[in-house]
């Protein structure tokens, strides 16, 4: 039987990983804070991955193309925590259901995991190929492993005041990065690059460009709400967000583009999604720089992973130390298996297909389905919360997502899609979720239909004070007027 106490009740209480939180964060803050996060060496050398399989000016396109597209979801996901005040996991109850919501949190873990252990792995060989020049030892399991346990310090006991210095990391590694744009473009010009030639055999297509870059938002939006929550409106979280993702991306993603046609025109050994290729190139500034990035954006990656894990259901009653430890434990070990490195493309698909239905389904509900609101029964783990649906889970959505990911990696391996699998599965999943509950909405036993959805609801503290909003409430006597 779950706890009739709320998900704040049991957490660790600390406004970063408990319970809603109200932002005070304005546009300038949140823009920084994304531009600090994406400014990492996943990013910069998702940027390698594009010729010479297709044209330099076929990928630039790509990248603008697909990272506008794909910030429209991560700031409509953003936005539902900044107007809840919940973090991304702790959103998908409104739409999986209050127990439902583990199969995306889960799925999420994963994917956390996944992403701590290869920017983990980046930046053990980035500071491998430093030592090793410097000294001539090389162990980059070793430094892997160093370097990720550093991270896993940092986010249990540093992560506010890594949130803090980020914006300022940012600045020192765009500067880096302009010295590299500046050394690339004065070694080659722009036509130099565009003539660079195609090879037909890799099988690339500006649409697979497309899907990769697409992914690289998708897999940022699973902390959209995570950091958009502490925005103090929807305009500065929207605004914020929408820049700060965007010019991160498309600077990072280019410069990897750049930096590693650097290397294919001087003729050298280039080989994709390796930092020592372009650390060789540009030097040990460019090395300190991805390391610099890494701690910073991994820390907040496994601080973003052990908070959905304690805030996915209260009644297990998580603790958020005890937690970040044996999460902590677990990334440190696998950062040590480099040949996940390999399997990056892969790794960019399996995330698109785990989460394009999410977002779809999520996005489908609050603006739509709910009317752009969640109450506090959101929090609330009893048969008479709303979002209970059948046994605690909306098994339309659940339904949904599994048909949407099977078409995502259907339209990626069995049949590729002329146009990419992420467009075509977020479309599929959107509108078959809608469909199905508008269909289904009268089904006795399935939950879908409520009266409550049509009830004014904001903020999850409007209307509520410190007290209040960790009890368990009648929802027919609390109104909340809409947030703006």
């Amino acid at each position: 039987m779950s706890s009739p106490e709320t998900m704040a009740v049991n957490l660790d209480g600390q406004d970063e990983s408990a319970g809603p939180v109200r932002g005070t964060q304005g546009v300038l803050r949140i823009g920084m804070i994304w531009l600090a996060a994406n400014l990492v060496v996943t990013t910069l050398l998702t940027g390698t991955l594009f010729v010479p399989a297709v044209s330099f000016g076929t990928a630039s396109a790509m990248i603008l193309v697909g990272t506008l597209l794909g910030v429209v979801v991560l700031v409509l996901v953003g936005n539902m925590g900044t107007r809840t005040g919940l973090p991304t996991m702790a959103l998908t109850r409104g739409s999986f259901g209050i127990r439902g919501s583990v199969i995306p949190a889960a799925a999420n873990l994963i994917i956390l995991m996944g992403w701590s252990w290869v920017q983990a792995m980046l930046a053990g060989v980035t500071v491998n190929y430093l030592v090793h020049e410097a000294t001539g030892f090389s162990n980059p399991a070793l430094f892997s492993a160093i370097c990720q346990g550093i991270v896993v310090v940092l986010a249990i006991f540093g992560h506010t005041g890594i949130s803090r210095v980020e914006p300022w990391l940012a600045l020192l590694i765009l500067i880096v990065m302009g010295f590299v744009f500046a050394a690339a473009f004065g070694a080659f010009s722009p036509a130099e690059f565009a003539a660079l030639p195609v090879d037909t055999s890799l099988g690339g297509t500006p649409f697979i460009t497309l899907d990769m870059v697409l992914a690289t938002a998708i897999s940022w939006t699973v902390l959209s709400a995570d950091m958009n929550r502490h925005a103090k409106s929807s305009t500065a979280g929207i605004v914020g967000s929408g820049i700060g993702y965007t010019l991160s991306t498309c600077i990072a993603m280019l410069l990897g583009l750049v930096a590693f046609s650097t290397v294919l025109l001087r003729g050298g050994d280039a080989t994709q999604f390796d930092p020592a290729v372009i650390v060789g190139e540009f030097g040990w500034p460019l090395g300190i720089a991805i390391f610099l990035s890494v701690m910073a954006t991994n820390t907040m990656v496994v601080f973003g992973m052990v908070t959905s894990v304690v805030n996915a259901q209260s009644r297990w009653h998580l603790r958020f130390l005890p937690t970040a430890i044996v999460l902590g434990v677990v990334s440190v070990i696998g950062s040590t298996f480099l040949g996940l490195l390999n399997q990056f493309t892969d790794f960019l698909f399996v995330i698109s297909a785990f989460f394009v239905p999410v977002f779809a389904i999520m996005i489908a509900d609050y603006y739509l389905l709910k009317r752009r609101g969640y109450s506090r029964q959101i929090l609330h783990e009893r048969r008479e919360s709303r979002y209970w649906y059948s046994g605690g889970v909306n098994w339309v959505a659940v339904a949904v997502w599994v048909i949407g990911a099977a078409a995502s990696y259907l339209m990626s391996y069995v049949i590729p899609s002329p146009i990419g699998a992420n467009i075509p599965a977020f479309a599929l999943s959107f509108l078959l979720y809608l469909g199905l509950m508008y269909g289904l909405g009268g089904v006795r036993g399935l939950g879908l239909r409520d009266p409550r959805d049509a009830e004014p609801t904001g903020h999850l503290l409007d209307g509520a004070d410190a007290t209040s909003a960790l009890r368990l409430e009648d929802p027919s006597t609390t109104r909340s007027p809409r947030a703006e």
